[in-house]
Formats: structure tokens, sequence, C-alpha cells
């Protein structure tokens, strides 16, 4: 990743980004979508966790693949990393300042990050 990449990211307005990733999400019909604002937390990992979940392993991937897409175009950003895609029961996408964990629905309950960061603001959005 070039450093000029990496400086448009940090330019950008969170908001914005979060808006995409989760538009993104809804064109693939991702489930259970929750946004978990950390930035009131003494040393999270990031500012924002964006939470979904899929019925399959082909959805989760599609949803993340979609996110990876969306960004790209309307933003003309790239994630920083990408993780999980090769199994896609829980696929990681990493914008620094938000990080989108997509999940197998079993797999998000095994886990349960929303009680792990359950002293962050949660924002839930409608499944279409």
């Amino acid at each position: 990743m070039s450093v000029e990449h990496t400086a448009s990211v940090t330019q950008l307005n969170p908001k914005d980004i979060n808006s995409v990733i989760i538009e993104a999400i809804q064109d693939i019909k991702g489930k259970n979508i929750i946004k978990i604002d950390l930035t009131k937390i003494d040393e999270s990992p990031t500012d924002y966790f964006i939470i979904c979940e899929g019925d399959s392993t082909t959805q989760v991937g599609a949803i993340a693949h979609n996110i990876n897409k969306k960004t790209r175009e309307s933003l003309g950003i790239k994630a920083f990393h990408t993780e999980g895609l090769k199994n896609s029961k829980w696929v990681l996408v990493d914008y620094f300042d938000t990080i989108v964990h997509v999940f197998l629905g079993e797999t998000r309950q095994f886990y349960d990050i929303e009680d792990l960061w359950s002293d962050g603001n949660f924002t839930e959005y409608q499944d279409l």
C-alpha cells in the first residue's frame, strides 16, 4: 500500500466511510448490522466496529467483497487489510478507524464481540 493511499484514508470523514460500508452490507442483505462507537474508550483498537452477519459462508464472502468494492468505487480507498475470506465464517475488513466484522451467525454468537465492547455506543441498522 502506498503512503499516499494511507493518507487519503485518514483524511476521509469516518462517518462517510461508515455510511458506505453499511450501504454495502445492506446491498447484499447482511443482517443484524451494528456500529459500535469506541471513540470514548481509552486504548480501543479502532474508533468504530461495524458488525453484521450472513446466512452462509457464500453470503459472508459476498458482503466482504462488496464492502471492498463500494469503498473503492465511492471513496477511492482500499481496505488496509482483509482477513478470513478463505473460510468466510468471520471476515475482518480493516480501514484503520473502522474495522468491519462480517460473521456467519453461529460464529458471531460464539465470539460475542458486542458483549466484549458493551461500553461502546451502539447504533443498530435496519435489515433490508
